[in-house]
């Protein structure tokens, strides 16, 4: 096979925190969480001294905090092409961005969402009227069912309002056409929120670009670490939504009968916010920002490259993948290997010193249906889970890449899986 060589002039730029000796190991689980940047770390290690109560606090170092969230909330907009930063919500995760944009909506909102999601960007909006697009073998088939729904509903005088779909998968790294579905979608006059979870640490994001009216990513995705996202509006489409948080600091006044919600993004930051999380991605999304998403996005493609070529070179390995036609992948794959499950192969390799992942990664639908799953089997495990059995959901095993990786570690990945094949595991 032909493998292009790795510029790693990304490595220096963007350095990582180093693992300590007794952890150390050939890391290939970026899609679950990666790495912290030195940036990140640094950039809080700055801020703890002065680390104070924001927005209410009457001291020097209240003030000094508040103006530093405020420039983090600057730094995360710039970093998705969001003209206006007030338009920017700090969350924990793009889970919870997800769920605070489903409370925010009318009650009764009609949402048309992929299948082939996270968990993340199915299960909120089932408080609404949701509907399911279609598994299809291409993109082209996917818009022209996207293209198909929107109509239909039109015609039936129910319009949707929101149309869900990821940036980037977190099974098979397949990007939908997000562009185009969003002109679709805004042709009918519906909204798009994008799961940009996968997509943020490998792509260049421009939320106008993309069409996007809503957009989440989450820093553990972005090499920033404790715990915080955010939930970005291209507009101030949020500004009456109902918060999913309910408490000080969201609100202007209170009564025991009623009260009147801060504007937002206040209105949707409940409680003491997350500083120091704040502080982090926002240093991780100007170090990125910085260096340059593209020259991230071509040193991952070749390391991509040399892992899927790799993958298909190997007699008995099946990647999973949906569409013929992708128009774009991030670097992820997710594989099978006959004759072994998945969680005991991922326990072989992690044995090896690689860690990867093993299971259904919170898309539970969409691995089902790459295995060729019987949708029957399926309901048999849910009923035997609703019973209080302990069941095995089919699942694979997920290699995934970042800054770190390099070509030595998708070759070791390789070497393992040969071995295995060749009965001889070391």
């Amino acid at each position: 096979m032909s493998l292009a060589a790795v510029n790693s002039d990304v490595l220096v730029a963007l350095p990582l925190c180093a693992d300590p000796p007794e952890l150390q190991e050939i890391n290939l689980d970026y899609a679950a969480t990666t790495p912290a940047l030195v940036a990140a770390v640094e950039a809080v290690q700055r801020a703890i001294p002065w680390y104070g109560s924001l927005h209410r606090g009457g001291g020097r170092k209240s003030a000094f905090s508040t103006e530093l969230f405020g420039e983090a909330r600057s730094s995360v907009a710039r970093f998705v092409g969001c003209a206006d930063a007030d338009n920017v919500v700090f969350v924990r995760n793009t889970t919870e961005a997800a769920n605070l944009l489903a409370v925010a909506l009318p009650t009764g909102t009609r949402v048309l969402c992929s299948p082939f999601e996270h968990h993340a960007n199915l299960l909120p909006w089932r408080q609404h009227r949701v509907t399911h697009l279609p598994f299809t073998a291409t993109a082209a088939d996917f818009l022209e069912a996207v293209a198909h729904s929107l109509e239909a509903a039109d015609r039936a005088g129910d319009p949707f309002s929101l149309v869900a779909i990821t940036g980037a998968s977190n099974v098979t790294g397949e990007m939908p056409p997000v562009a185009d579905v969003t002109r679709l979608a805004h042709d009918r006059g519906a909204l798009v929120f994008v799961d940009a979870a996968q997509l943020a640490p490998h792509r260049p994001i421009d939320l106008h670009e993309l069409g996007a009216d809503f957009l989440a990513f989450s820093g553990h995705k972005v090499y920033a670490p404790f715990g915080t996202g955010a939930l970005v509006a291209a507009t101030a489409g949020l500004a009456n939504g109902s918060p999913l948080l309910h408490g000080g600091g969201a609100v202007r006044l209170v009564t025991l009968d009623d009260v009147a919600w801060a504007p937002a993004p206040r209105r949707f930051e409940a409680g003491t916010p997350n500083l120091l999380g704040a502080v982090a991605l926002a240093a991780a999304c100007d170090a990125l920002a910085a260096h340059g998403m593209e020259a991230v996005a071509g040193h991952e493609r070749a390391l991509a490259a040399r892992l899927w070529v790799g993958l298909d070179d190997l007699p008995g390995v099946d990647q999973l993948r949906q569409w013929t036609d992708a128009p774009d992948r991030v670097g992820v794959a997710a594989f099978t290997l006959d004759g072994w499950k998945a969680h005991e192969l991922g326990e072989h390799l992690a044995t090896r010193g690689i860690a990867v992942r093993a299971g259904s990664f919170c898309a539970h639908p969409l691995v089902a249906h790459l295995l060729g799953v019987d949708p029957a089997h399926t309901l048999r495990l849910l009923h035997a889970i609703e019973c209080g059995e302990d069941v095995l959901i089919p699942g694979a095993v997920r290699a995934s890449i970042g800054l770190g990786t390099t070509e030595a570690d998708i070759d070791a990945l390789l070497d393992a899986l040969g071995e295995v094949l060749a009965g001889t595991p070391a």
